[in-house]
Formats: C-alpha cells, sequence, structure tokens
C-alpha cells in the first residue's frame, strides 16, 4: 500500500518560490486574433485548501506547477516557469541569451522572452537548443527567434524525423486523446480539471517549428555557444526517442532535459506513443551521475522547479534512476512467474524508501500504466489466454454482455449499489457495457459520467484524472472540438519526401484500392531527388523510378508545391506527362482523418 509523504513538507514550495525575479501583469496570454491560448487566473482556486473533490497530493502538485514567473536558477541561468505545461530556459552568454525549449506555442514564448528581457535587458537570441522531440519543447520557437534571423539550432541525432513523424503519422489520434490526457478542454475548477503533473495543461497558441543546424551525434560532444561550455549526453529511447541532458561546466549546472522531474514519467503515455524503455532510461540516469553529478550545484530541467546542492541533486537523480529500474526488473521478474499485465499492476508496490518521496509520486506516469507498458514492450497486447485471442469487438461484446446480464434494467440498479458502496472500477465497467450496447441510453450514460466523476476526483494521477472527467464530460454531451493542431505549416515543411508519402499511404483506403494499379514518378526540382509510387494490392510503395516500365504519370514540382498539393487536390500549375488521372483516381483513395471520433461511446 503506498504511503504519501506528509502535507506538511514544505521542501518542495520552498524550492519552487527560490530565484523568483518577477512575472507578468498580463492575466491572459492571447493570439493574433485575440483568442485565450493561456490564462494565468485559471487556477487561483489552487490557493484555497484541498477539497474533497481532489487527490490531497495531486491538489499539492498542482499548487506547485501553477506557480509563474522569471526565477534564476544559477548565475547567469533563469527559467520561466507556468507559462505553459513546459519551462522555458535562458542561459546568457558573451553576446545574447541561449534558449532551451521554448514552449509549445509561439505565443507564450513569445510573452516569456518578454518577461526576460524585461529583468535581464534586450538581450538578442544567440542560440536555441532543444533538449527532446516533444511539441511542447519546440513548438514557440519562432516565438523567440526573429524571422529570417540566423540562429544556430541545437537538436539531438534523430530529432526531426521523431517531432514531425509523432505529429504527422498518427497525430490526429493522439492529439484527439491528448484532449483527454491534459484536460485542456475542462472547466479549471476545484471539481474539474487542476492540472496534469509535470504542468497545468497545453498551451493552444501556434506550433512552430524551425529546422537544427547542429545535431549532436554523440556523449561526450562539446560545443561552445556564445562563449559557453555545453556538454551533452544523448539519451534516446528515453522519455522520447530523441532527447540529451547537458551539462554548463562554467555554471556548474546540469539539465536533464525530461529525464528526470518531480514527478513519476510515462513508460507509455495515455495519449499514445511509442513504448519507451525504462531499462535504457535508468541506465542513462547512472551515466548521468557519473558524469556530471559530482560537477553539479544545481539541477533544473524542462517542467518543474531546480534541485539544488550536489549531494541533494545525486540522491534526486538516485532515485529517479533507480524508480525506473525497478519498475522494469520487478515487471519482468513477475512476468516470467507468469503474471499479466494488469495483474501484476494490482501487486506492484514501490520500496517504501522511493515511494515516501514527493518526485516519485504519479502525477502524470502511474506505477499501475507503467507497469502494463513494460509489459507490452516485451510481450505485447496479448496475454497468451486463448478467449482473449479473438475477443468480440467491444460494441458486440457489450451488447452480449448486457443480454446475458438481464439487460439494462437489471444492470442500472446493481451498478447503483456498487457506485454507492465505492466499488466505481466495477461500475465503470458494467455501465460501459451498457453505453457501448446502447449509446442513446440516457440512464446509463449519466450514471456512468458520476462514477468517472468519482474516479477522476479520487485519483492522486493529474492524467487519470483529466481522461475519467472529460470521459464523463462528454457522456454528457460536452465532446469539444480539439483546440490545438500539432501538424502546423512548420512541421508540415520539415517532413521529408520519404514521410509526405509515409503519410499518405496511411491515410490509403485499403479494401477501396484493392483492385487498384497506378504508377506516379516525381522529379523534385529544389532537392535533386526522383521517387516512384506506385499503389498496388491497396499499398501505396516508394521505389526509384524504373526507365524500363514507364510510369502512369510523371510530375515535376517542388516539395513545397507537393505539400500545396495533397492539402488542395488541385494539379494546376503543376507540370506532368501522362495520365493525369492517375493523381485524381490515388487521392480520391484516400481518407481524411476524424479529429472527433468517440472515445466513450463506440
Amino acid at each position: 500500500m503506498s504511503v504519501m509523504p506528509p502535507l506538511e513538507d514544505r521542501n518542495d514550495f520552498e524550492a519552487a518560490d527560490r530565484g523568483f525575479v518577477g512575472t507578468t501583469s498580463q492575466e491572459t496570454i492571447r493570439d493574433s486574433a485575440g483568442r485565450v491560448v493561456w490564462d494565468f487566473g485559471a487556477y487561483a482556486f489552487l490557493g484555497e485548501p484541498c477539497p474533497d473533490t481532489a487527490h490531497p497530493s495531486l491538489w499539492r502538485q498542482c499548487r506547485l506547477t501553477a506557480e509563474h514567473g522569471l526565477y534564476r536558477v544559477a548565475e547567469g541561468i533563469y527559467q520561466v516557469r507556468g507559462f505553459d505545461l513546459s519551462n522555458v530556459s535562458f542561459v546568457e552568454g558573451e553576446r545574447g541569451v541561449i534558449v532551451i525549449d521554448p514552449l509549445l506555442s509561439t505565443e507564450c514564448a513569445a510573452a516569456a522572452i518578454e518577461l526576460y528581457r524585461r529583468h535581464r535587458g534586450d538581450r538578442p537570441v544567440a542560440a536555441v537548443i532543444y533538449s527532446h522531440s516533444h511539441a511542447d519543447h519546440f513548438g514557440g520557437v519562432r516565438g523567440v527567434v526573429p524571422d529570417g534571423a540566423d540562429v544556430p539550432i541545437i537538436a539531438p541525432a534523430g530529432f526531426l524525423e521523431h517531432a514531425v513523424s509523432e505529429n504527422v503519422y498518427a497525430g490526429t489520434a493522439m492529439n484527439r486523446r491528448a484532449i483527454f490526457m491534459y484536460g485542456s478542454a475542462l472547466p479549471k475548477s476545484a471539481t474539474g480539471q487542476i492540472g496534469s503533473g509535470p504542468g497545468q495543461t497545453t498551451s493552444t497558441g501556434t506550433v512552430s517549428l524551425l529546422e537544427p543546424t547542429v545535431l549532436i551525434t554523440r556523449t561526450g560532444q562539446e560545443e561552445v555557444v556564445d562563449g559557453v561550455r555545453v556538454v551533452f549526453q544523448l539519451t534516446p529511447g528515453t522519455e522520447a526517442p530523441a532527447e540529451m541532458n547537458f551539462f554548463l561546466p562554467g555554471s556548474r549546472a546540469l539539465c536533464m532535459a525530461e529525464n528526470a522531474t518531480h514527478n513519476l514519467h510515462n513508460v507509455l503515455t495515455l495519449r499514445g506513443a511509442l513504448v519507451r524503455d525504462p531499462r535504457a532510461w535508468s541506465r542513462y540516469l547512472t551515466e548521468s551521475i557519473e558524469m556530471f553529478a559530482a560537477g553539479s550545484d544545481v539541477l533544473f530541467a524542462s517542467h518543474h522547479w531546480p534541485t539544488w546542492g550536489t549531494r541533494e541533486l545525486t540522491v534526486f537523480l538516485s532515485q529517479q534512476r533507480d524508480l525506473y529500474g525497478y519498475l522494469h526488473d520487478q515487471t519482468l521478474r513477475l512476468l516470467n512467474q507468469g503474471f499479466t499485465g494488469p495483474e501484476i499492476a494490482e501487486m506492484f508496490e514501490l520500496p517504501p524508501a522511493l515511494d515516501r518521496v514527493w518526485h516519485t509520486r504519479g502525477y502524470y506516469g502511474s506505477v499501475s500504466h507503467n507497469v502494463k507498458a513494460v509489459y507490452q514492450r516485451y510481450m505485447g497486447w496479448f496475454d497468451g489466454n486463448p478467449a482473449h485471442l479473438w475477443e468480440l469487438p467491444p460494441q458486440e461484446s457489450a451488447r452480449r454482455h448486457v443480454e446475458l446480464m438481464g439487460g439494462p434494467e437489471n444492470i442500472l440498479p446493481r451498478a447503483e449499489e456498487a457506485f454507492a458502496a465505492g466499488e466505481w472500477r466495477w461500475a465503470a465497467q458494467i455501465l460501459n457495457y451498457v453505453v457501448f450496447a446502447d449509446p442513446a441510453h440516457d440512464a446509463a450514460r449519466e450514471l456512468l459520467a458520476k462514477v468517472y466523476d468519482r474516479l477522476g476526483q479520487g485519483s492522486e494521477n493529474g492524467t487519470w484524472r483529466n481522461f475519467y472527467l472529460q470521459g464523463a464530460a462528454e457522456l454528457r454531451g460536452g465532446k469539444p472540438a480539439n483546440p490545438l493542431d500539432s501538424t502546423s505549416p512548420d512541421v508540415a515543411g520539415a517532413l521529408s519526401v520519404e514521410q509526405i508519402f509515409d503519410s499518405l499511404a496511411v491515410r490509403v483506403n485499403g479494401p477501396a484500392a484493392w483492385d487498384a494499379r497506378l504508377t506516379i514518378d516525381w522529379n523534385f526540382t529544389d532537392l535533386d531527388e526522383e521517387i516512384r509510387i506506385s499503389l498496388v494490392n491497396g499499398v501505396l510503395t516508394q521505389t526509384r523510378p524504373d526507365e524500363a516500365t514507364p510510369a502512369d504519370l510523371t510530375v515535376t514540382l517542388t516539395k513545397p508545391r507537393l505539400l500545396a498539393l495533397v492539402a488542395s487536390g488541385s494539379l494546376d500549375d503543376v507540370q506532368t506527362s501522362g495520365d493525369r488521372q492517375a493523381l485524381t483516381t490515388l487521392l480520391g483513395y484516400l481518407d481524411d482523418a476524424d479529429r472527433d471520433f468517440a472515445i466513450v461511446t463506440p
């Protein structure tokens, strides 16, 4: 049984307040159309005592992450926190300032650097460092880098590929589930969204991207950036597929990106992603300790507040290291004894020494869903039980279950009893059958929404709370439009030609295209590149052109014109030879993604 640390412990509050310089007088950050993309006052209610509609541990964490302003981390190092889901950091160099992780939205990043300059002077941006490939760490870059500026942009190897592919291939589905994960559309209140663990929520402004100009390709690589010596450590496959920590010897300061923050992170995020490698994560943290800890006086990261003191930051890193190592090793131990992911998650307990510190709490990742993710990484979705090999799909299964249990009129009273007894997990399970069997059953929808309210408000995990409460809202008819589009023109423009065609391949309606056969050659005048795409058996394949087998159509254009063609479907002003109908036919086989697909109903 998990034991929460004492709520009267004020150490984190003192650390979060340390170095405070000042904050903005603005109540909101708005985009060019006047739309609010960030609201500083939305979480003022967190200053009140924790009500019975929130877990006191999560309430405490959200009070900490709701604090906003400019903070001094060390001599010449500052952070702006609470202006977005993530932090932006500023390292002062010889002629300007190095910007680390410029938030998710350009509007928020612009407001953050304005605050920095108000207190530290109008220093030009000398360089940008992206610590990793998630959008909340690069999306605001155009808010800090003027158009046309020649500014070095430093990133880990593989950054661009992963930054754009994550937001394009499965981006629509991830963005839909991100509404649930971050609760961005929920009302901000003691009964609604109170935060998400690493920060309050995602801003809803403009996502941008400037391509890296300097890649970090090996651990130990050093760069002198505006007179500041930086030593890098690559950590691929940890919190992101492309990620890096780095050390500033001149300031004795260590930036841990998002690999060691003040909560348990996700091995697999609830919005969806590639399963991460907690074994590698743990080992990279050992490497960080060996390379940098003894020479560091302060550790800061792209979320939360810093840790000061060589001993303190070494303990912090060691506990974070042990946290991911224990999750990995003990899940493997138990799966090799025949237990499945859900069974291991119910059995799993952290060592008391890890369980009793705040920064290992599951505010973002939970022990429960991380254990299941480790199981998935090694064993996949199938637990080995033949009954689960070919189950009925959810709606048909629900219909059969409801029929077997005597219909909704028999299930609802049992669910009411379970709700009254506090058996909310069971009530959710049986009511979900009713809703999937009959989505129009208003009484079942409302009772299930009440169950989700209770499950969410009792959760210590911010993303679990948001998922439950957003599920309740949608059952009551509150499905929101997605306010954030991570597939911005910058992100789309950074796609390689191969990735553009890959993004088309995952939209091909396979059954409709079973009998189609067409071949198109593409000549890119701006890239000196030629690619053939062929549609056969419902699969869009990329190869090199073959002069021995002429294509149905040859298209000559630039990559930007290809992006415009994909967006509009128009062949106007495109140079072609051959059968232009081949491209019209191909575009006709492409399905549009559904940004608002159902989740809590079939």
